[in-house]
């Protein structure tokens, strides 16, 4: 059974700092490209930070460069997404997704985790 669980959302004051990993499972996910994405209330989903299935290569919002890293381990099969300067527009529900090398769409979905900047 495929499971991609995200934790480490919360409520974080503008400027500060949170951590969200994905843990995968069911899948084999060193062959995966993985990608985060956020969905604010009355928005569209949009595209955070990817990264491919080696590491090698990331991609970032322009909202979001300079500010979030994304990161994998794929002997803990996680990928992480380090939010630091955090602002108020980037509350959202973040989801992290998987993709096969070769596909073009997101293959699985994780159910999100809720962040919240705001004093």
């Amino acid at each position: 059974q495929v499971q991609l669980v995200e934790s480490g959302g919360g409520l974080v004051q503008p400027g500060g700092s949170l951590r969200l990993a994905c843990a995968a499972s069911g899948f084999a996910f060193s062959s995966y490209n993985m990608g985060w994405f956020r969905q604010a209330p009355g928005k569209e989903r949009q595209s955070v930070a990817s990264i491919n299935w080696s590491g090698g290569a990331r991609a970032y919002a322009d909202s979001v460069k300079g500010r979030f890293t994304i990161a994998r381990d794929n002997a803990k099969n996680t990928v992480y997404l380090q939010m630091n300067i955090l602002k108020p527009e980037d509350t959202a529900v973040y989801y992290c997704a998987a993709r096969r090398i070769s596909a073009v769409a997101y293959d699985y979905w994780g159910q999100g985790t809720q962040v919240t900047v705001s004093s």
